[in-house]
């Protein structure tokens, strides 16, 4: 298949385009400059094109002002708003449309899978709300349209990984706050797997959560990375200190959304690392 691949160059699509290219596809990188050009040059690009992935977007793991919370809207829902557009503007246009979310569309007090309606009504809510509403617009279009909401993914050379086995290995780890916040999180190789079995499963279609079956909470994880790395974990950092350095995006780090898949396995998905220990030990031995 031809497919088109927004965000190829960050840790997510990096992954996930060289998996397509060892499986024989031609991938379209698509840049930055061409997400801001006018649609007639997206809908070029996309010209041919069997599938459009949609990857983009700024990271969250940043202070935000108010300029970077209007670039993380325009990055998601602008961006996924001009895909459709361009698609639209196709005499052939792709079959396959897979869209990009978050479980920051769940809040933190329940445990929720497909079958729960999104319940957040923070920034990060309102976000995935109007990103979902923005690719669902392929529907009409007769594209065959799967939005993933992301779990926090897990690998050996970015992401959240990538910023803790530093401190991790130094003995300076620790769980943030009390610890007891939810661990929702996917493993890489999960991840880009998720995505080779929908292309290749043409009755999907719909809202899919990529999370492992079994979530934790931050002190859990913390000290099954530590157990891994054979280092203490005793390092706790304060809500106050992420408050001071991240300012309002410090929510994000001290609370947690409980969510699992369960379209995916019942669609016959296999998670390769449903075990978080499984999964760091192999993130730690690959990093």
């Amino acid at each position: 298949m031809k497919i088109a691949l927004t965000g190829a160059s960050g840790f997510v699509g990096s992954h996930l385009s060289t998996a397509l290219k060892r499986q024989g596809h031609q991938v379209v990188a698509l840049s930055r400059f061409d997400l801001n050009q006018m649609v007639s040059h997206l809908t070029r690009q996309l010209k041919g094109c069997d599938a459009v992935i949609n990857l983009a977007g700024e990271p969250v793991s940043r202070r935000w002002t108010e300029s970077y919370k209007r670039a993380m809207v325009s990055s998601r829902v602008e961006t996924t708003r001009l895909l459709v557009r361009a698609m639209e503007a196709l005499e052939f246009r792709p079959k396959t449309f897979i869209s990009t979310s978050a479980i920051g569309a769940f809040d933190d007090q329940g445990r929720y899978d497909e079958d729960d309606p999104p319940n957040a009504d923070d920034f990060l809510g309102r976000l995935a709300k109007d990103w979902e509403q923005a690719a669902r617009e392929a529907e009409s279009l007769g594209i065959r349209t799967l939005i993933f909401r992301l779990a926090l993914v897990l690998g050996p050379d970015g992401g959240l990984m990538k910023q803790l086995l530093v401190p991790f290995r130094m003995g300076l780890g620790g769980p943030i706050g009390d610890g007891m916040q939810a661990f929702s999180w996917v493993h890489i190789d999960d991840l880009v797997d998720a995505y080779l079995f929908a292309l290749k499963e043409p009755q999907l279609s719909g809202v899919f959560h990529l999370s492992a079956p079994k979530p934790v909470t931050n002190g859990i994880f913390t000290r099954l990375l530590g157990r891994v790395l054979h280092r203490p974990t005793v390092f706790r950092i304060p809500h106050t200190m992420l408050k001071l350095m991240f300012g309002e995006a410090a929510q994000v780090m001290v609370s947690g959304q409980w969510v699992i898949s369960k379209r995916l396995p019942d669609c016959g998905f296999q998670f390769r690392f449903p075990e978080l220990e499984m999964a760091l030990e192999d993130l730690v031995r690959r990093a």
